[in-house]
């Protein structure tokens, strides 16, 4: 079998440290920024999820594969993430549902993946350090030359990423006879989000990254939605200013995750580098004007500055992250706009936040009236 002869392989952090694996399937390098996603399943969801594009991603999880891919669960249209760091790496796997192994999905991708690592002993490092620039190689002898490209590999902060991520060109989701229609503009949308939006009798047009508020006005749509992504939102002007103009206009607007940061930008009130980010399904968040838990599903490694966001006299914190009880979500006073920090659409994950697309729906309706 393919496994039977694994070459070494390493990781190397920005900071020199080292750690020993090895190299599933091709042989090679990948960098990255290096980070964890504690979730129990969803591998395959997290993989292609575009908000994951420039991370080494280390699966906290023992198994990774062992139930396949079913190509029907990609939420895009290809893998994003730079490679793959887990302990136990399944080359079989067992579910009715599957329709290969996770290894040929690797190969069909041409994704460096690296496994037998001590990811216990790695998480705990990074949540110590920080997420910091890493190498997955299986150059173990040129310690010095990967440490050399691995100093001009750029730095998530101040790194503008929805380029790479968005569709070129517009593109239309769901029925074109549905009852509302929303623009949405994609800096790193994912698959759920559109049929969450689809299911709720919604016709959607995705435009580019790079869209202007004319764009998407002049499909002339009932409501907006920002997306998710990866990369700083700071250095995205485009979507910052598509952003004011909606909110200026009193439209409805709904973001999430690097949307949600796009909106605060927007406003007035910035955003920051995490020193580990959130990244899982089991993340618990209070609603403030419910007072009510969720368990959400979160992917992010920037936040939106909590005591601008209290000062700001527009701006109403509606959830928090009860861990160390960052922003989570907001509206804006009098406005038609709200936003969340993480994902309601829940692939993977749990559903306690998916009344969020609804409330959009009503918002719409609403504004309608």
């Amino acid at each position: 079998m393919k496994y039977t002869n694994r070459r070494k392989a390493i990781i190397l952090l920005a900071d020199g440290t080292i750690f020993h694996g090895n190299a599933v399937g091709k042989e090679g390098s990948a960098f990255g920024e290096v980070c964890f996603n504690t979730g129990m399943t969803g591998y395959q969801e997290v993989f292609t999820d575009p908000s994951y594009y420039g991370q080494l991603m280390v699966t906290t999880n023992a198994h990774i594969g062992n139930y396949g891919i079913n190509e029907d669960e990609n939420e895009s249209d290809s893998v994003k993430i730079s490679g793959l760091i887990c302990k136990n790496f399944s080359y079989n796997y067992s579910r009715d549902a599957a329709t290969d192994s996770l290894e040929s999905f690797f190969e069909k991708h041409n994704l460096f993946a690296i496994s037998n690592v001590d990811t216990r002993a790695l998480v705990s490092y990074i949540r110590e350090n920080g997420a910091m620039n890493a190498v997955i190689s299986t150059e173990v002898d040129n310690i010095e030359g990967l440490k050399n490209q691995l100093v001009e590999t750029p730095k998530m902060e101040g790194l503008e990423l929805a380029s790479q991520v968005s569709t070129k060109e517009p593109y239309y989701f769901g029925d074109q006879n549905a009852t509302y229609k929303i623009a949405a503009l994609d800096i790193g949308i994912k698959k759920n989000i559109l049929r969450n939006l689809a299911k709720r009798d919604a016709y959607i047009k995705v435009f580019p990254y790079n869209a202007s508020f004319k764009d998407l006005k002049d499909w002339n749509p009932d409501g907006y939605f920002l997306s998710n992504g990866p990369g700083d939102p700071e250095p995205l002007h485009e979507a910052q200013q598509v952003a004011k103009e909606i909110i200026k206009r009193d439209l409805p607007l709904f973001g999430i995750c690097l949307g949600h940061q796009v909106i605060a930008i927007a406003n007035g009130v910035s955003t920051y580098k995490m020193h580990n980010g959130h990244r899982g399904i089991n993340h618990p968040v209070k609603n403030l004007k419910t007072g009510k838990g969720e368990i959400t599903s979160q992917n992010h490694g920037f936040a939106v500055n909590r005591e601008e966001s209290e000062k700001h006299p527009d701006l109403e914190i509606t959830h928090v992250h009860l861990n160390d009880h960052t922003v989570a979500g907001l509206e804006i006073k009098d406005k038609n706009c709200f936003s969340v920090q993480y994902h309601p659409e829940a692939s993977p994950g749990p559903h306690d936040s998916s009344y969020l697309f609804d409330q959009f729906i009503e918002n719409i309706k609403k504004s309608k009236l």
